[in-house]
């Protein structure tokens, strides 16, 4: 199973296992490592940038604690761990539907430390 490392310059590191629920976006962000973007909060959810423009591949409209998820509108990687301001009460509601990648395997309590605006690195591992 492919592991990419993120590396938030202050949060610490996190490592995203990718599952294989939709290969043609974990192949994208793949083939764009390494690079750097700017880490965004919405809620409990860590997002940010990626070179990577994807269309919906199999769309998740709910997402689990934990879910790496690429958001197409924003062409953007997003890191869920808990509710975001959309969420109803025990789901976990992204603003719109996403390609679900993977799942964090280690550093979920990082994400709580994230700062918008905090610079982050992938890469694979």
């Amino acid at each position: 199973m492919k592991r990419i490392k993120l590396v938030f310059e202050e949060a610490g590191v996190v490592v995203v296992e990718l599952t294989g629920q939709n290969p043609v976006t974990a192949e994208a962000i793949i083939g764009s490592l390494p690079f750097e973007s700017e880490a965004q909060r919405w809620g409990s959810e860590v997002y940010f940038e990626t070179p990577v423009s994807v269309g919906e591949e199999h769309v998740s409209e709910l997402v689990q604690v934990g879910d790496a998820a690429y958001w197409p509108p924003g062409r953007a990687l997003c890191l869920f761990f808990g509710a975001t301001p959309i969420s109803g009460p025990g789901e976990v509601r992204p603003a719109s539907p996403v390609n679900v990648i993977g799942k964090v395997v280690e550093g979920l309590d990082a994400l709580k430390k994230v700062r918008s605006g905090e610079r982050v690195r992938l890469e694979l591992l």
